[in-house]
């Protein structure tokens, strides 16, 4: 079975809210990401490189908040309603294909599903329904 996580995003503030949310929840940080970090770093502007790709941290039983600085150098803004994802992690392949075709039909694909530089295979949509989706299949977990 699938496991949903929230994954949401903000104007170059996600380390700070993080910082924030790690000090009020606890815990440690499973893996902060930055795009100075990403193949495509060198297309970006110096004052984005530093900012938050991807940031986890673990809440409770197997809950994971995560998150990520919506870029403008990227055409990437931001309103209340879209600053934030579900993130849904399959169990197999097979099952984020049927997770991303299921759920995003009649929506609008961002990014198809796909192997990414990562180790997953990810895809993001949004639903007939305006939510935003993403599917995640993290190879590593099959070690």
């Amino acid at each position: 079975m699938a496991t949903l996580n929230p994954y949401l995003n903000f104007l170059g503030k996600t380390e700070e809210a993080f910082n924030f949310y790690k000090a009020v929840i606890g815990g440690e940080f499973l893996m902060i990401q930055r795009f100075k970090d990403t193949p495509e770093a060198d297309k970006l502007p110096e004052e984005d490189r530093d900012k938050i790709m991807h940031i986890a941290l673990p809440i409770g039983n197997g809950n994971i908040l995560m998150g990520t600085d919506a870029l403008e150098s990227m055409g990437q803004s931001l309103t209340m309603g879209n600053n934030f994802s579900l993130s849904l992690g399959a169990e197999t392949k097979e099952e984020a294909d049927k997770l991303f075709n299921g759920l995003s039909a009649g929506g609008a694909i961002e990014m198809p599903l796909q192997d990414t530089f990562w180790g997953a295979y990810f895809g993001m949509f949004k639903d007939k329904y305006g939510v935003q989706w993403m599917i995640n299949y993290d190879y590593n977990q099959a070690v």
